[in-house]
């Protein structure tokens, strides 16, 4: 099974079901698995291979609709595809391996599954090397200047830069907004790239959720403080934390904080109809993936919630992967003006469209990122 055997939908269009959607499976290397391509551009898809204990066939079919959607908005001619491995403990190496020779083929054919939640690129490595693929000889991808993980060590903010611009837009969009108290739920890569960037341009960072709970000071946490603070994971310790911060364990407290802008940084259906009226904001950002269900947004919608969604704020690493695979990056810059290329052309796409879906979103749509696809696709 090759990607050019698959037929091409253009990304902007939508179908109930996607390109292809396979189990992948290999019981006595411990893999079970799913592919799914979504669409195609070019006979090219793109997306991240997720790994965690818990990942579903749903769940994989709706982030590879997702990246579609990504990357449509983004402007890229490159489809959207998503893989999700479930973990099993103590076999890590050996169902990376297994995986990778079951989906050589698609990775030779123009299916490119890189890095998602729970893999690295050391992950990639494995699975690439087991498949005999290399991106660097891959003949339609121009190549690099340097190897793909020096390429990448600059661009690790990359996504919390994006949602921190879709955040900025959505601020200047509500006239009635200076200053704003700011509610970070997660606290990884991109919540801490969140909370700095927002800190720095005059916003007040109210409270930090990790997976213990929340870290909560109505005059503002100390973000220097917080980082200085928090490990690799994400995960903040108290004990370095000041006595004027209050500390809640209860999971779900950052729904309650008093905020003006809530960032949703973490895993997803993390807002739902259960618990969507808990939030206080009046702008909700999903810095992660599938953050929302689609009843919470209908619910947020009708409160007049101004939403930034993840299609659109959640774009960053997709964005260039996907540059990279479609030449659209400059590639006869050398790479620091690259990265600096990448970050404004990033920049640039999440501040238009978290701008255009906002404006469709106050005149009443329904759907404003399908109606923002749809105008523009007339409009070509």
């Amino acid at each position: 099974m090759t990607g050019t055997l698959l037929q091409s939908r253009p990304a902007e269009e939508s179908a109930a079901d996607p390109l292809l959607a396979t189990v992948v499976t290999s019981p006595p290397d411990g893999l079970h698995s799913w592919v799914v391509v979504d669409s195609l551009a070019d006979g090219m898809a793109m997306g991240g291979t997720r790994m965690t204990e818990s990942v579903t066939e749903d769940e994989v079919k709706n982030l590879a609709r997702a990246m579609t959607t990504k990357l449509a908005l983004a402007g890229l001619p490159i489809g959207g595809a998503k893989a999700g491995i479930r973990a099993v403990p103590g076999r890590r190496d050996e169902t990376l391996r297994a995986f990778g020779r079951s989906v050589a083929p698609l990775l030779h054919g123009g299916v490119y599954l890189g890095c998602d939640l729970g893999t690295t690129h050391a992950d990639r490595d494995v699975f690439f090397a087991e498949a005999g693929y290399d991106v660097l000889r891959d003949t339609r991808i121009p190549r690099l200047p340097t190897d793909w993980a020096d390429f990448w060590k600059p661009l690790v903010d990359i996504t919390g830069y994006g949602v921190s611009v879709g955040t900025l837009a959505a601020v200047d969009s509500r006239s009635d907004t200076g200053s704003c108290r700011v509610a970070v739920q997660g606290f990884g890569t991109v919540g801490r790239a969140v909370a700095k960037t927002l800190e720095n341009h005059g916003h007040r960072i109210v409270a930090v959720a990790d997976v213990e709970g929340t870290v909560h000071d109505p005059r503002g946490l100390p973000v220097a403080d917080l980082l200085a603070a928090t490990n690799s994971a994400g995960t903040i310790d108290r004990g370095r934390l000041p006595d004027s911060v209050t500390v809640h364990g209860e999971p779900e407290a950052w729904l309650d904080v008093d905020a003006d802008v809530l960032v949703l940084a973490a895993a997803g259906d993390a807002v739902r109809a259960d618990n969507v009226d808990r939030i206080r904001a009046r702008i909700v950002v999903e810095g992660g993936n599938l953050c929302c269900t689609a009843e919470a947004k209908k619910a947020m919608a009708a409160r007049g919630v101004a939403l930034v969604p993840d299609v659109v704020a959640n774009v960053g690493g997709a964005a260039v992967t996907g540059c990279v695979l479609t030449g659209t990056v400059p590639y006869d810059l050398p790479h620091k003006e690259m990265v600096n290329w990448l970050f404004d052309w990033v920049g640039d796409r999440v501040r238009r469209n978290s701008e255009d879906v906002l404006e469709i979103a106050a005149a009443g749509s329904a759907d404003p990122v399908s109606d923002l696809l749809a105008h523009r696709a007339k409009a070509r």
